[in-house]
């Protein structure tokens, strides 16, 4: 029932108004378990799909971050290499201090990798608002120093964890509570703070507004400048967490560690329904997408139909596809 106060009319009640950019990702991800269970029933095993979910938390967890970037009308193309780069740093701390400390050193290390990233975020933020720079130019200048800094750092080889941490560390990655492997615990927990802040917060509507227009925005007496450099800090927070639950999976930072990892976000992200342009962010749409992009990589291996190798093809078709959509329909 709609009231008519004067000539403008009131509507008593909260208008919900859900779009194919909302449900799109979640549809798309229950077509795809149907075809996959169809090509191969082992697909949906409970075995299956618990390792492919936990191996798509880390891009979860980045891409969550790169929500706020993309929907404040920034980009980052430097998140596999700052992975990389936090990986090498944190694993190297926490080897200098294992003889005295133990299995101290590994939250010391946390906390290091948490600091690193939040600096890294910080560093492209300001590059881009204060130092004026195109977001594209910015964070593929910052790609090249991050990856660069850790093949300096390995030597062009590798950096191994302790030995005396590694079974300390496992269940970061391989442990489970009640039956749910810890890093898709953690990624979940990330999204629903990411929610709450993104949704329910003053700084996710001013991120959403600088996004939308920024020059509205800015007369609105919302600061552009901290408002996007806030959001790269979230991205370099989320990185480093990523690459906290990443160390015991491979025990070593390497060169390579994260190479194309910027493609599998920003895929993430479009898929979820979040626009390039800016403007509106969907975190678990952006779960939803994180989750599609693996399952789809695992269908590629069980089907045979594709060969493994051209995943990042598929995926870089899939990205295509998804902005044409966006880009034709309202």
């Amino acid at each position: 029932m709609t009231v008519i106060t004067g000539s403008t009319p009131v509507k008593p009640g909260r208008e919900w108004n859900i779009g194919w950019t909302d449900i799109g990702p979640f549809l798309a991800l229950l077509a795809l378990l149907l075809i996959g269970f169809m090509v191969n029933p082992d697909f949906l095993s409970t075995t299956n799909l618990g390792n492919v979910i936990t191996r798509s938390a880390f891009i979860a967890i980045i891409a969550v971050g790169a929500t706020f970037v993309i929907s404040s009308g920034g980009l980052d193309l430097s998140v596999g290499s700052m992975a990389a780069f936090i990986t090498g740093i944190t694993i190297m701390f926490m080897n200098t201090l294992a003889p005295g400390f133990g299995t101290w050193a590994i939250p010391a290390g946390m906390v290091v990798a948490i600091a690193a990233g939040l600096l890294c975020g910080l560093l492209n933020g300001l590059i881009v608002t204060i130092g004026k720079i195109e977001p594209f130019i910015a964070t593929l200048g910052t790609m090249g120093i991050f990856r660069a800094l850790i093949t300096y750092m390995t030597d062009g080889g590798t950096i191994p964890i302790d030995r005396s941490l590694r079974e300390a560390y496992r269940p970061v990655y391989f442990g489970s509570v009640v039956g749910i492997p810890i890093p898709i615990l953690i990624s979940i927990v990330v999204a629903a703070v990411a929610s709450l802040i993104l949704y329910k917060m003053k700084y996710g509507r001013r991120c959403a507004a600088v996004g939308a227009n920024e020059d509205v925005a800015r007369y609105s007496g919302i600061s552009i400048i901290r408002t996007r450099t806030i959001a790269y800090v979230i991205q370099g927070v989320c990185v480093a967490i990523a690459a906290i639950c990443y160390i015991p999976r491979l025990g070593a930072a390497t060169p390579t560690t994260g190479l194309l990892w910027e493609l599998q976000v920003i895929t993430s992200v479009v898929i979820g329904g979040t626009a390039l342009r800016g403007g509106k962010g969907h975190i678990w749409g952006t779960m939803a997408g994180a989750v599609i992009l693996e399952l789809i990589a695992n269908l590629m291996v069980l089907s045979n139909f594709v060969s493994e190798y051209l995943v990042s093809g598929v995926q870089g078709v899939i990205i295509i596809i998804a902005m044409l959509i966006q880009r034709f329909s309202k």
